[in-house]
């Protein structure tokens, strides 16, 4: 009982900060994104999916999606044969990962979902472990990064793999990039300004290099969802909104992993942008000694 109090509690704190201006709807958001989801970008999820944990299939794995959002890559793990946990704090993203197992999820699928947050640690403990647990792009946005990071990594059983995506740290540029998610989530006066600015300037700035470098200045927009099946467009505002917003250098990530005993087995840099960097990690297996 006391832990069920303490995750209401923590959801009305949540439900304050969007109140206050202090944290993005990210459901909201995902909820859009779900009108555009078909069987070509839930492919490319797939591929996505395969080429981070490096298999070709997950038969018979349990697969922990941390944060869930939209549940694409929930339904993707689901397609590749894996058995499905998927939670998310956020009531709209919770719903949207019910309708994107309801429309697109086998019947019967063996698959749940449900809200909770990877800061109660009470309710991460009655997880138990996984074959796979996964969080991408989501543990920075949680107010308490290292905290969540933790408590995901928690529940990696021996033998298992870890993948997590961090925004990557860029010193004074991310502090600013902060303070620009924080006045864009302000209310309405600052969704205006920013989208009114930075959406034009991001396409005339990509626009240009590609003229410079002699590119097709459409291509990046129509083959944008080949990477990981997403949309630019939804990714824009889930950008400029994604407050709270932390970041971590790439080797900070992996003296995490040392310091828990992980072991990084993959690993995939954005080039010293303000992108993510993504992290493979596996749990050595418990060896019996007699």
């Amino acid at each position: 009982m006391s832990s069920q109090i303490a995750t209401a509690n923590q959801f009305d704190q949540q439900a304050l900060e969007v109140t206050r201006g202090e944290r993005f709807e990210f459901g909201k958001n995902w909820s859009n994104f779900l009108k555009v989801v078909d069987e070509e970008k839930i492919e490319q999820a797939v591929a996505s999916l395969r080429r981070l944990l490096g298999v070709e299939a997950l038969s018979g794995s349990t697969f922990l999606d941390i944060g869930s959002g939209s549940g694409l890559f929930s339904l993707a793990a689901h397609r590749l044969g894996a058995r499905v946990r998927s939670f998310d704090y956020d009531t709209h993203s919770v719903a949207c990962t019910t309708e994107m197992r309801r429309r697109f999820a086998s019947p019967g699928a063996d698959w749940t979902v449900e809200r909770g947050s990877v800061l109660d640690q009470a309710y991460m403990s009655s997880l138990g472990k996984y074959d796979y647990v996964y969080s991408w792009g989501v543990l920075h946005h949680t107010g308490q990064m290292w905290s969540a990071i933790e408590n995901a990594a928690s529940l990696v059983a021996p033998g298992g793999t870890f993948a997590i995506a961090i925004y990557n740290d860029q010193g004074v540029w991310s502090k600013r990039w902060a303070a620009l998610k924080r006045f864009y989530c302000s209310g309405p006066f600052g969704k205006a300004v920013m989208c009114s600015t930075y959406i034009p300037a991001v396409v005339a700035r990509e626009f240009a290099a590609d003229v410079f470098w002699r590119r097709n200045p459409f291509k990046r927009y129509t083959q944008y969802g080949s990477s990981r099946g997403m949309s630019v467009f939804y990714d824009w505002f889930d950008w400029l909104g994604g407050y709270p917003f932390e970041v971590a250098k790439p080797e900070e990530i992996f003296q995490f992993g040392r310091r828990n005993g992980l072991e990084m087995t993959n690993m995939t840099t954005c080039g010293g942008s303000v992108g993510c960097n993504e992290f493979v990690f596996r749990r050595p297996r418990l060896h019996a000694h007699g």
